[in-house]
């Protein structure tokens, strides 16, 4: 009988003591002292691909909730044994090693491998003592001077655990995309019933607000420990960014959302080591690359990955480098200092490091894994006034300005802006200069919607200020996610969204479907 890889990958996310199965399961075993509870209760996941390799993670966990953060392990260091197959029942392995689960990195285990095939599917697992995971799948992506047909893509943010169920990430697992990409809000800070929406949350955060290192551990073990969640990281590799719930909301830099005496964020250093133990719990729950590794609170996330001849995704961070925002953190009208050409969102180094990009590039896609809104969103209708938000680039408008011309003067083919956080669908098109009518397009944005944040939404398919941002060509209100297939004559987008997420067992529907046709700046609508 042959196994399917959606029936292999699901019915695997329920496996936890696995015997006489071949290859790993007949090697020598290490001890987990007597450890009697499966220990990859947190799943596993792939990221980073890169020609030869990518990254493998695991998070071992007999008590995912633990107060400690250290999820019920023994204090003590753990081997764990994984390996790499071509196939699905993993009879034919090309890799196996041994990598420790430190308790200094809560039992993490990441494993950097090199040395395999470009443009290649593989499948993997690991084992601690008598348990086996269930199997993944990941790729490797195309060598360097390889155009491949087609690469499927999807990408989500904002799941916030207590407005609903992760069944969006079921339904994007189902859909079976060869990459993820994660632009922000994987997890929220907040402690019980202090983010509520309208009638009232479905589910709790364990613990207080996340503020020491086991309190991000913990969070991260509740959210990790979903299996819709675990059923997404298991079908392909991810590249993740961070925004602002990772840490605190609406952080910029080394500013928190409020500097309140007496409260957790009171003091500058305060924050800084708030942020350090962010990171550190970041950083052990993400397929990351060990080049990520913080430094206390400096971690590097902005990075860029070649997927051949077809796209380079450069992900950025436009969060620990940022100015911080104008006037609050919300919208506000006529803040002329937005426009100011000494505000960053990104920082001097990141926009060199991104422009350097555009001009070296030879991808046929050029596309920014991001996580704040990129084009202009103005609420006023009136000519001589505007009135947007100070949290996205819209409170950074000369930034934005230097990385859209930058793209244009670089002869970028196809550029390409992807963003989250907004907790609702959005398809635009960008321009250098949003007051000048007559100011061409000269790429796109796709703001995928939240997996939960805000709750089940409505089927609100446009937006009042529409009407005066002609560039803004799509709006919809209800949870999902975007599904891309890039090709080098398309990229093709559908926005999909579940009818609610207050129970499990929505299922996933196009909303919209827009198209981007190479050297053909600007969306296209497609039935």
């Amino acid at each position: 009988m042959t196994i399917s890889r959606r029936s292999l990958l699901t019915a695997g996310l329920g496996a936890g003591l696995i015997v006489a199965v071949p290859g790993i399961a007949n090697a020598a075993a290490p001890s987990l002292g007597g450890l009697r509870t499966d220990p990859f209760s947190l799943g596993i996941a792939s990221g980073e691909p890169w020609p030869d390799g990518f990254v493998l993670w695991t998070r071992l966990a007999v008590d995912p909730l633990a107060e400690d953060g250290l999820g019920g392990m023994p204090s003590r260091d753990v081997p764990v044994e994984w390996e790499v197959a071509e196939d699905e029942r993993m009879a034919r392995v090309v890799r196996r090693g041994v990598a420790i689960a430190s308790i200094s990195s809560a039992h993490s285990v990441h494993v950097e491998l090199r040395g395999l095939q470009p443009g290649r599917e593989y499948f993997y697992r690991f084992r601690s003592g008598r348990y086996i995971s269930p199997v993944g799948r990941t790729l490797t992506s195309p060598a360097p001077h390889e155009m491949p047909a087609a690469l499927a893509m999807a990408f989500a943010s904002c799941a916030q655990y207590e407005h609903g169920f992760f069944t969006a990430y079921k339904r994007m697992a189902e859909d079976q995309p060869d990459l993820v990409l994660h632009l922000g809000d994987y997890q929220y800070e907040y402690k019980k019933d202090s983010y509520v929406i309208g009638g009232g949350n479905v589910r709790d955060h364990d613990g207080p607000e996340t503020v020491t290192l086991e309190n991000y551990r913990q969070r991260h073990a509740q959210y990790k420990a979903d299996a819709d969640l675990q059923a997404a990281h298991a079908v392909a590799p991810w590249l993740v960014v961070w925004d602002d719930h990772e840490v605190d909301n609406n952080w910029a830099d080394d500013i928190p959302e409020n500097l309140d005496p007496g409260q957790m964020n009171d003091t500058t250093e305060r924050f800084l080591q708030r942020r350090a133990a962010a990171f550190q719990a970041y950083y052990e729950n993400m397929p990351l690359r060990p080049s990520s590794l913080p430094s206390g609170a400096d971690m590097t996330i902005y990075r860029r990955v070649q997927w051949g001849r077809l796209a380079n995704f450069h992900m950025m961070d436009t969060r620990q480098y940022r100015d911080d925002q104008l006037a609050g953190d919300g919208w506000k009208k006529n803040i002329m200092e937005r426009f100011d050409e000494n505000r960053s969102i990104t920082g001097a180094e990141q926009e060199k490091w991104l422009l350097d990009g555009f001009r070296a590039s030879e991808a046929r896609w050029d596309v920014l894994g991001q996580q704040v809104f990129f084009a202009e969103r103005d609420r006023a209708q009136a000519l001589d006034v505007d009135d947007v938000s100070m949290d996205g680039w819209d409170g950074y408008a000369a930034s934005r300005r230097r990385i859209t011309q930058g793209w244009v003067d670089a002869g970028v083919r196809n550029a390409v802006v992807l963003t989250g956080d907004v907790h609702r669908h959005w398809a635009s098109d960008v321009k250098v200069d949003y007051k000048d009518p007559e100011s061409p397009v000269v790429g796109s944005e796709l703001v995928c919607s939240s997996i939960t944040s805000g709750g089940n939404g409505n089927a609100a398919a446009t937006d009042p200020i529409m009407a005066w941002n002609p560039h803004l060509k799509f709006f919809n209100d209800q949870r999902g996610y975007v599904n891309t297939k890039i090709t080098k004559d398309a990229m093709r987008a559908d926005f999909r969204v579940l009818d609610y997420v207050n129970t499990g067992g929505a299922q996933a529907r196009t909303r919209a479907s827009f198209e981007i046709q190479d050297t053909v700046p600007g969306l296209q609508a497609r039935g």
